[in-house]
């Protein structure tokens, strides 16, 4: 059974570029670590790491493949000490997204004014 040693507020954008702000909750069992993030209906969860900080770094990692977006996470609970909003903000960059695929509402507004500009410089 796995023990629930740590709490990190995760925020950013999901696959639907839609805000949002959940528990990742980290697990111990026996000498390996796992993040895990229940959203909507899903669970996502590692696989057993050798400490808590690689666990929440590929849960973001596999987030990111996911498609979410501008992932900060903050420490809330260790064990049953509460941080509240002492602890800072870790910020996680995205990655790198190859030409021409989709890098967020504002962006793609922007690129289709821009081409609409062009359409109409050219009547």
């Amino acid at each position: 059974m796995a023990d629930c040693i740590e709490k990190h507020l995760l925020a950013g954008l999901d696959a639907r570029e839609r805000g949002f702000s959940r528990v990742v909750e980290l697990e111990r069992a026996g000498t390996a670590y796992r993040a895990v993030l229940r959203y909507e209906t899903a669970q996502i969860a590692t696989d057993g790491h050798a400490t808590e900080v690689v666990a929440l770094q590929e849960l973001i990692r596999q987030l990111h493949a996911y498609g979410y977006a501008q992932l900060r996470s903050q420490l809330s609970f260790r064990g049953n000490t509460y941080f509240g909003s002492r602890e800072p903000w870790i910020e996680y960059p995205d990655p790198e997204r190859p030409p021409g695929q989709s890098a967020g509402l504002i962006k793609r507004l922007v690129g289709w004014f821009s081409r609409l500009e062009r359409e109409v410089e050219n009547d």
